[in-house]
């Protein structure tokens, strides 16, 4: 069992490093209604007050409805400033634009625009603003290549890069983080009824167990290597706190 406590005062402190040694004058991280943002928000409002956290709505529905609704309780319960950018119309020119070039879009390329044009989002408003931006990402999905480079998987730090799926949710369950957010399944939001385990074929209590040592399924086993071993390209060059 984590000491949280600990844990806390050990990223609190890590932010504040980070922003003091940057210049900048605040930090500005994807709000996203779900776990992992959730978590980032909380650390990175502890510390430093000029904390945005903003909602990057695009095109599925869920985005609209209980990512956005999950987002703003956050936002509400840690007293962390919100504004909403809808990239629905940059993803949908982006798209045209692309296919007016003669560019055949499959899923991949598709699922991929979303998360690219969110961090070309907050990196505008860090660079507007004076801010930093917050990754993220968690041990499992670095682990296994489930980001998109150069989209969630970009930030100038990542408070939160060592723990995987199963820590997030017990760090959220401490800080007594929305119960909405601790219940739901992980999702990227990237496209109608997508979760993140049923995308990649394996839960995240397995590949939690498999990266632990424990044991997994040959089934599971196979999933996760392949993932790991395709998405090395990655995480060359990463700058997370371990």
């Amino acid at each position: 069992m984590r000491d949280f406590k600990a844990e806390m005062e050990s990223r609190v402190q890590f932010i504040r490093d980070i922003l003091a040694e940057s210049g900048c004058r605040g930090i500005v991280f994807g709000n996203s209604g779900g776990k992992d943002s959730a978590l980032v928000g909380i650390l990175c409002k502890a510390a430093c007050e000029n904390t945005l956290g903003v909602l990057l709505p695009c095109a599925t529905s869920q985005n609209y409805g209980s990512d956005t609704d999950d987002a703003l309780r956050l936002a509400e319960q840690f007293h962390i400033e919100s504004r909403t950018v809808d990239l629905t119309e940059a993803r949908a020119a982006e798209m045209a634009a692309l296919e007016r070039a003669g560019i055949a879009l499959n899923s991949a390329a598709v699922s991929n625009i979303a998360p690219r044009l969110r961090m070309t989002t907050l990196y505008a408003i860090a660079a507007a603003e004076g801010r930093l931006v917050a990754g993220t990402g968690n041990k499992s999905e670095i682990y296994m290549g489930y980001f998109t480079k150069w989209g969630d998987g970009s930030s100038d730090f990542n408070p939160i890069a060592d723990l995987t799926v199963t820590e997030i949710f017990a760090f959220l369950d401490y800080l007594n983080a929305p119960e909405s957010i601790r219940r739901k399944a992980p999702s990227a939001g990237l496209f109608e009824g997508q979760t993140d385990e049923k995308e990649m074929g394996v839960s995240y209590a397995a590949i939690d167990r498999y990266m632990a040592g424990g044991s997994v399924s040959p089934e599971e086993q196979a999933i996760i290597e392949r993932y790991h071993r395709i998405s090395e390209h990655k995480r060359v060059g990463r700058k997370d706190y371990y």
